[in-house]
Formats: structure tokens, C-alpha cells, sequence
């Protein structure tokens, strides 16, 4: 068994739910097992066109030579790429009901979030097939759905089963590979983040999640030129650490040990729809980015010097109701994504009282937390050399996002989740928009890849 096999196994034994998991190649052989351990009704595939062919049929065929009485599949279809849309598996939980069916989740992200969320709304467990290394969720409770136009995670449980076949994946189109890497680079800045919100009284770490992903994340990133080669065994670690960070998810109750403000740029473009070439913006691919993004904005933080007058001169400015109302307003044209941002930014206006403490135990413990973090964080060139050697986007053009767009998001990410991040507590200092028009300014990280001689202009709120 190697290392990472062996974190696999150790993350298994701490789930609260998933309780058989095969990854291997031929790993489809064992779908019959996963299926009895989930129950005994009936198994009824889901899929979509691609990985109903990639896996589906011969998942179905495999359930059939085994005596399983299933029921007709369900294909899930969209045009370019199916939507995480979340009445879609509000409507499949009916007929999960009706038809008294074990869901069998065979595909990648979209697939396994709204199968994952139909189950939980029919009060039914389900088995996960993977098709290709994409994302973390395979693993992880709750599902990343798009309801009334807002990017949520909503509370269901895991899969009770996954079966993870190597020979599928290693068949997947290389790109999603990609994706998966860039999802699995975004665990440096959630470690980062948590840590942050750790150390200032927001939120505790809980140490096994947080060991489970820390510990091995650099382990995971290693290999970037062999994930873009297809290697199978670097596709084989990759799963792993997609699976093991959504097992840290599952044993934490929600996405903290695997998500921090690089997730929530992704969960703007996502909202709003973004697509490249015709297809909408694949989630790792945006977190990819977003990494390389709050990376350099941490390597700009973490070369600042806070003392007794930064501290004086932040503690002078409050943001009010009305002030981030106006944010809002102005950030998100589409309604149904304003009204939810005001949800959660009403969640973090309640903090607003421990802003004085969160300002003075940061002065206190800065030069301590400044080197733990520096522990956890990686320059935002290298991990950009990585993504680019795994076959990942690494720059906001490569989805057809300006960099003057990208300026703004580092405000509007902010807005859409009550979790604490560095973009908080720049937020808290004052520094937010300084650091951004750093960042793009001639010499900053961005500026130096502006592309076609552009930069966003150097304005504090312009950004």
C-alpha cells in the first residue's frame, strides 16, 4: 500500500457516512458490493450522455449480471455542459421516491451534486461512481448547486459508497484532470485561511479535518507535470487526494477544510454564469485561478508590517448597514445574487462587535502569525507554474475574464459568504483595495502578466 493509499484508508475510517470506497483500476467490477452496502431497493443509474457511455452502461450491465432488478437511467442533459441547478434534483427527488430507487451517481461534478442532493431530499442514501478527477465533492457532505441564481452548498449527506475506477478516469478528457489539480491547489489557501480565522477567534480549527488535508497537500501538488502526462499513477494520487479532502469535509460537517477565499472568487464567475468557447467555466479551473489570486494577495499581506498605528488608525472606520448595502447594490446586478449576499453579510455585520479584538489579538500575535502563515503559503508564481504543468488555467484570460474584472472580484467574493478569510480581515484593516491596486500596478503580481500592454487602472474603490 503507498502513503497516499494509506491517508486514504486512515481518512476513511473518520467518515460519518461513506463507509465502502474502491479506487483502483477494474474498480467497477465491485459496483454490485457498494450497491448492496447501500441498501435494498432497487439501484437506478444517473448520468449524463457523456458518462453514460464513458461508465453507465457498463455500470448497468454490471448491476444486471449481478441479479439487480434496476430501473431505466436517468440522463441528465444540458447544452453545452449540464448546470448544477438545484430544482433539477428537486424534480429527480420525486422520482427517486416514486420509483423506491437507490440513485447511482456515475460522472463528475454536476452528476454527483445533484444525484447527492436528490438523495438527501428523497431520504435515501446513494453510490457515487467517479468518471474523472475534477473536483473534491465526490466525498464531501453537501452539495455546490445553483438555486434561484445563487451558488450555495446545500446540507446533504455524502455517498454511503464510492467507486472510483482508474481505467475510467485515466479516460476522461485530460483537461478535467486539470480542473481537479486546481481544486486540490486551492487546500494551500484554505489552510492559510483557516488558520487566520483560527488565530483571531472566528473559527477553531478542528484538528483531525485540517491534519487530514494539511499535512498531505504538498504531497497531492507534487507531480503537476505527470497529472498533465495522464500518469496513472499520479491520476491515482489525485483521486486520492480529491477523495481524502472530501472525507475532511464530511468528518468537519461542511466545506472548511477544503475551501477559503479562493473558492468564493470561483463561486462569482459560477453565479453569474461564466463561460468560455461556448461552455460554461468548470469549477476548478476557476478555483485554480482564484488560488493564484489570493495567493499573491497573501505574499502582499504577509510583507506588511503591523504595529500600534495600524491598529489605531483601523480601529477609526466601521463599515455600516447602509455602506454595505450600497457594495451590494452596486456588485450585483442580478437580485436573487444581491438578496442572498445581503443574507450572509448580515451574518458577518453581527461579528462587526469583535472587530476591536479580532484588530488588537492580530497586533499581538503578528509576528508569530505572520511565520505560520508563511508555513502554509506557497509564492503565487510557482503555484501558477504548477497549474501550468497539470494542464490547469492560470490566468483569467484563459477563461475569458479580463484582469479589470479580476480587480473587482477580490471585493465582490467577499460579499457572497459569511466566512472569514484574509479578504475580512484586509477589510477590517482598511488595506483591501490597497492591496489590490498593488497587486495590478505596474511591478505587482498581475501587472506583470497583464496581457496586451493592459492593466486595471490604480483606484482604491475602483477596483
Amino acid at each position: 500500500m503507498t502513503d497516499q493509499a494509506q491517508v486514504l484508508g486512515d481518512a476513511i475510517r473518520t467518515a460519518a457516512t461513506t463507509r465502502f470506497v474502491r479506487v483502483a483500476p477494474s474498480a467497477l467490477a465491485a459496483l454490485p458490493d457498494a450497491v448492496r452496502v447501500a441498501g435494498d431497493r432497487p439501484p437506478m443509474i444517473v448520468a449524463d450522455q457523456n458518462t453514460m457511455a464513458a461508465a453507465g452502461r457498463d455500470a448497468l450491465s454490471l448491476l444486471e449480471q449481478a441479479g439487480f432488478l434496476t430501473e431505466a437511467p436517468v440522463i441528465l442533459e444540458g447544452k453545452p455542459r449540464l448546470k448544477p441547478n438545484a430544482q433539477v434534483a428537486r424534480d429527480m427527488a420525486n422520482a427517486i421516491k416514486a420509483r423506491g430507487v437507490i440513485p447511482v451517481s456515475v460522472g463528475s461534478g454536476v452528476v454527483n451534486d445533484l444525484t447527492k442532493y436528490a438523495a438527501e431530499l428523497a431520504g435515501v442514501a446513494y453510490v457515487s461512481v467517479p468518471t474523472a478527477a475534477s473536483m473534491d465533492g465526490y466525498a464531501a457532505s453537501g452539495a455546490a448547486l445553483l438555486d434561484n441564481g445563487f451558488k450555495r452548498t446545500l446540507a446533504c449527506a455524502p455517498p454511503v459508497s464510492i467507486v472510483a475506477d482508474l481505467d475510467v478516469i485515466a479516460r476522461a478528457p485530460p483537461r478535467m484532470a486539470g480542473w481537479g489539480y486546481g481544486d486540490l491547489a486551492g487546500k494551500i489557501v484554505a489552510g492559510a485561511d483557516w488558520t487566520l480565522a483560527d488565530a483571531l477567534g472566528e473559527e477553531p480549527l478542528n484538528r483531525e479535518p485540517f491534519a487530514l488535508v494539511q499535512e498531505n497537500v504538498r504531497a497531492w501538488l507534487s507531480k503537476p507535470a505527470d497529472i498533465g502526462r495522464a500518469d496513472p499513477a499520479a491520476l491515482g494520487d489525485l483521486m486520492d487526494g480529491l477523495l481524502v479532502s472530501g472525507f475532511a469535509m464530511q468528518a468537519h460537517g461542511n466545506s472548511r477544510p477544503a475551501s477559503g477565499a479562493e473558492h468564493l472568487i470561483s463561486h462569482v464567475w459560477e453565479m453569474e454564469g461564466l463561460t468560455h468557447r461556448g461552455e460554461p467555466a468548470a469549477h476548478g479551473a476557476c478555483v485554480g485561478i482564484g488560488t493564484v489570486a489570493i495567493l499573491a494577495l497573501y505574499e502582499w499581506f504577509l510583507a506588511q508590517d503591523i504595529d500600534d498605528e495600524v491598529v489605531r488608525r483601523a480601529a477609526g472606520r466601521t463599515a455600516s448597514p447602509d455602506s454595505i448595502e450600497a457594495e451590494i447594490a452596486a456588485a450585483f446586478p442580478n437580485q436573487a445574487i444581491a438578496e442572498s449576499a445581503r443574507i450572509e453579510m448580515r451574518e458577518k455585520l453581527g461579528q462587526a462587535t469583535r472587530r476591536a479584538e479580532r484588530l488588537s489579538t492580530l497586533r499581538a500575535t503578528w509576528p508569530s502569525l505572520r511565520e505560520e502563515l508563511r508555513r502554509f503559503c506557497v509564492s503565487p508564481g510557482e503555484v501558477e507554474g504548477w497549474l501550468r504543468e497539470a494542464g490547469a488555467p492560470t490566468h483569467p484570460e484563459d477563461l475569458g475574464v479580463p484582469l479589470q474584472t479580476l480587480a473587482a472580484e477580490y471585493r465582490r467574493a467577499r460579499l457572497i459568504r459569511r466566512r472569514f478569510t484574509i479578504l475580512d480581515l484586509l477589510d477590517d484593516l482598511g488595506w483591501l483595495d490597497r492591496g489590490v491596486v498593488a497587486l495590478f500596478a505596474e511591478g505587482g503580481f498581475w501587472g506583470r502578466r497583464s496581457r496586451e500592454g493592459e492593466r486595471p487602472a490604480a483606484s482604491a474603490q475602483g477596483c
